[in-house]
C-alpha cells in the first residue's frame, strides 16, 4: 500500500469524537481525589445518619416498652458516672447516657442547618439576581436592606428577632421554640449568599450569550432561568454546605442561652448550658461529648466546602 493509499484511508476514517467534562462532572472527580474531602464527607455522611437515626428513635419511643421514652430514661442512682463499657460517654446529673443526649443533640442542630439554610440560600439567590440583573433602583433597594442588617451584629440580631417571636404563632407552628431559630437563622442568614451572587450576576450579564439573547427578543424571566442561574448555581451549592456552620454554632448559642429548643429537649447547646459546673467537680465528659461532636462536624463541614468551592469554581477548573 502506498503512501498515498495510507492518507487516503486514515482520511475516509470517521472523526474521532472528543467528549468534555461538564462543569459538575469535573467538579465531581475532583472531589473525589481528595482524600481529605472524602473522608469529610464519610463523616458529614455519618452524621446525617445519626440524625436520621434519632428522628426515627423519637417518632418509635412513645409507641415501644418505656424503657426506650428519653423522658423516662433517667436513673438518679446511676448519676453522674464517668464513661466506662457500659456507660460510654457516662450519665449526665440524672443518670441519663450522655452518648443518646450527644446523638439528639446532632439531629437538632442537622435539623436546624438544613432548614435555615433551605430559606436563606433561596432568599439570597432571588435577591442576589434580581439586584445584580435590573440594577438601578431594584439594586439600591435590596444593597440598602442587606446592608442594614449588616451593619447589626449578627447573634444580636438573632437573639433580638429570637425574642420578637415570643408568643408568635404563623400556621400553626410555635415561633418561640425551634421553629423560631428555623426562621430567625434563615432571616439573617442570606445576605453573604446575596452578596456574592449580585456580583456574579453583574458580571454574567455582560457576557456573549447573554447580549446574544437580549439581541433575538428574549425576555428578563427567561434569560434569568436559562442563562443566569446555571451559571451561578454553584455559588448557591457553596453557600448551603458553608451555611450549614454558622446555622450549627448559632443554634448552639440560642440554646446555651435558653432561646433555642424548648426545655426537655436535648441539644449540644443545652448539654453544654447543663454541664458548665460540672468542671468544678471533675465531671467533663459531657462537656467534652457536645464539644467533641460539634468540633468534628464543623471542621469536616468546613474542609468539604472548601474542597467543594475549589471544585466548583469555574476558574480554577484548568488548575
Amino acid at each position: 500500500m502506498t503512501d498515498q493509499t495510507q492518507i487516503q484511508a486514515i482520511s475516509e476514517l470517521p472523526p474521532v469524537r472528543q467528549v468534555g467534562r461538564s462543569l459538575w462532572a469535573d467538579a465531581r472527580r475532583k472531589v473525589l481525589r481528595d482524600r481529605s474531602a472524602v473522608a469529610c464527607l464519610i463523616v458529614i455522611a455519618i452524621y446525617i445518619l445519626l440524625a436520621a437515626g434519632a428522628i426515627v428513635y423519637e417518632a418509635l419511643a412513645p409507641k415501644l416498652e418505656s424503657w426506650l421514652s428519653y423522658d423516662e430514661m433517667a436513673d438518679y442512682g446511676r448519676a453522674n458516672l464517668p464513661p466506662s463499657r457500659e456507660n460510654p460517654l457516662g450519665t449526665d446529673w440524672a443518670g441519663r447516657q450522655v452518648w443518646i443526649k450527644t446523638i439528639l443533640g446532632a439531629k437538632v442542630s442537622m435539623t436546624v442547618a438544613f432548614l435555615a439554610n433551605i430559606i436563606a440560600v433561596p432568599l439570597g439567590l432571588a435577591l442576589g439576581v434580581l439586584a445584580g440583573y435590573f440594577g438601578r433602583r431594584t439594586d439600591a433597594v435590596i444593597v440598602w436592606l442587606y446592608s442594614t442588617l449588616a451593619s447589626i451584629p449578627g447573634i444580636i440580631l438573632l437573639i433580638a428577632i429570637k425574642f420578637a417571636f415570643q408568643n408568635v404563632r404563623v400556621i400553626g407552628l410555635d415561633l418561640s421554640g425551634i421553629h423560631g431559630v428555623y426562621v430567625a437563622l434563615g432571616v439573617i442568614s442570606w445576605i453573604g449568599t446575596c452578596r456574592l451572587v449580585r456580583a456574579e450576576t453583574m458580571k454574567v450579564r455582560e457576557l456573549d450569550f447573554v447580549v446574544a439573547a437580549h439581541a433575538t427578543g428574549r425576555g428578563d424571566l427567561a434569560i434569568i432561568w436559562h442563562h443566569i442561574l446555571p451559571n451561578i448555581a454553584h455559588i448557591g451549592i457553596i453557600s448551603f454546605s458553608l451555611g450549614f456552620v454558622g446555622a450549627i454554632s448559632a443554634e448552639v448559642i440560642l440554646s446555651y442561652l435558653g432561646l433555642g429548643v424548648g426545655v426537655g429537649t436535648s441539644s449540644w447547646g443545652t448539654m453544654i448550658n447543663s454541664a458548665r459546673m460540672d468542671l468544678l467537680a471533675g465531671r467533663w465528659w459531657e462537656l467534652s461529648s457536645a464539644v467533641g461532636a460539634m468540633f468534628l462536624l464543623v471542621l469536616a463541614l468546613n474542609i468539604f466546602g472548601d474542597a467543594l468551592r475549589d471544585a466548583l469554581d469555574p476558574r480554577l477548573r484548568n488548575i
